[in-house]
């Protein structure tokens, strides 16, 4: 079932004397019970299609329904079924852990005993008991950004709404994040993050869609998405022999079989096979040259990474689109503060 439904959104800024649009006709269904992604550079639109979601900003236009509910009619409904985590958190870095959950507790209408029940509740799930009574200024940066989950759960929300769970946290904290957030699926949350660490999108989606410049350029599963895009890759290193055209030998061989897309010849004993499915083709391959009399050394099986995704539709890796948005006022102009 359809939890989100956003058809055909556009958002554009003044930015510097000029329009900037942020978001481009962006269409999208995200389903009950998923951990859906949106991957992207900064200034991609991500930041701001979530603030949207999250009714802090206005669309140009566009229709959005959450849970049924048309967004611009009734935004107060809205913002009651949905948990906001920012960027920067929303802490008060002067209260205590259990303080500053209460607080938010009685703003979503929670009293009494009630309140601080919840807050025990939401404590425990995100293993914070042990800090209720420190002073939020002490957190580390990690058991800040579990705090600012708990404050997105207090008033158990269907949705959750995560912008860029894990930027600046490291590793270790990283990984405790993720399997929070695992956890949160699992006991039936809807989850719609931002990110653009690949490898944040590759193990906590079930399905994302790519945004580059406003517009979404893929959608599916991680594991879809890499195999329609880029297939497997196998390389191939033969053993040397008497024979001064044994690679030749081998790609010529294998490239009558159906089940490789491409041979590259990588040097004079190394090739690189394009297969669809290389779980399945690595015995072939090797079945094929043992009866060819052409002996292997090595077989490596390298899988796809969303970044050969975002190449395959976006004409260039992830990483230099980040650089392309890095100058001065990328961020401003696509993830607006609300300053």
């Amino acid at each position: 079932m359809s939890l989100i439904s956003v058809s055909d959104l556009w958002k554009s800024y003044r930015w510097q004397g000029r329009n900037v649009e942020a978001l481009r006709g962006l269409s999208l269904s995200i389903s009950e019970g998923e951990c859906f992604g949106l991957l992207g550079p900064n200034g991609a639109g991500k930041t701001t299609l979530l603030r949207i979601l999250a009714t802090m900003l206005p669309p140009d236009r566009g229709e959005i329904r959450i849970a049924g509910v048309e967004l611009r009619r009734q935004p107060e409904h809205i913002r009651r079924t949905l948990g906001y985590v920012g960027q920067q958190g929303g802490t008060d870095i002067q209260a205590t852990v259990f303080q500053d959950l209460l607080l938010q507790a009685h703003l979503y209408g929670l009293r009494g005993q009630a309140a601080r029940r919840r807050v025990s509740e939401v404590l425990e799930q995100l293993e914070l008991s042990s800090l209720a009574s420190r002073p939020v200024s002490s957190l580390s940066g990690g058991q800040r950004r579990r705090l600012d989950l708990a404050l997105g759960l207090v008033h158990r929300p269907p949705l959750l709404l995560l912008d860029e769970p894990s930027l600046g946290l490291d590793p270790v904290s990283r990984r405790q994040l993720w399997e929070c957030l695992r956890d949160l699926r699992a006991q039936g949350t809807t989850i719609v993050l931002t990110t653009h660490y690949l490898e944040e999108a590759d193990q906590l989606c079930t399905r994302l869609a790519i945004i580059d410049k406003g517009s979404i350029i893929a959608d599916g599963s991680p594991a879809r998405l890499k195999q329609e895009s880029a297939g497997e890759t196998l390389i191939l290193t033969l053993a040397p022999s008497g024979s001064a055209n044994v690679r030749q030998q081998a790609g010529e061989l294998l490239g009558t079989c159906s089940f490789v897309r491409a041979v590259h010849e990588e040097d004079s004993e190394q090739l690189r096979l394009s297969v669809e499915h290389g779980e399945s083709a690595l015995p072939a391959v090797l079945h094929l040259l043992e009866e060819a009399g052409l002996t292997v050394s090595s077989l490596v099986l390298e899988r796809p990474s969303l970044d050969d995704v975002f190449f395959r539709y976006a004409g260039r890796s992830l990483k230099k689109a980040q650089a392309e948005t890095a100058g001065p006022g990328a961020r401003s102009a696509f993830a607006w503060k609300g300053r």
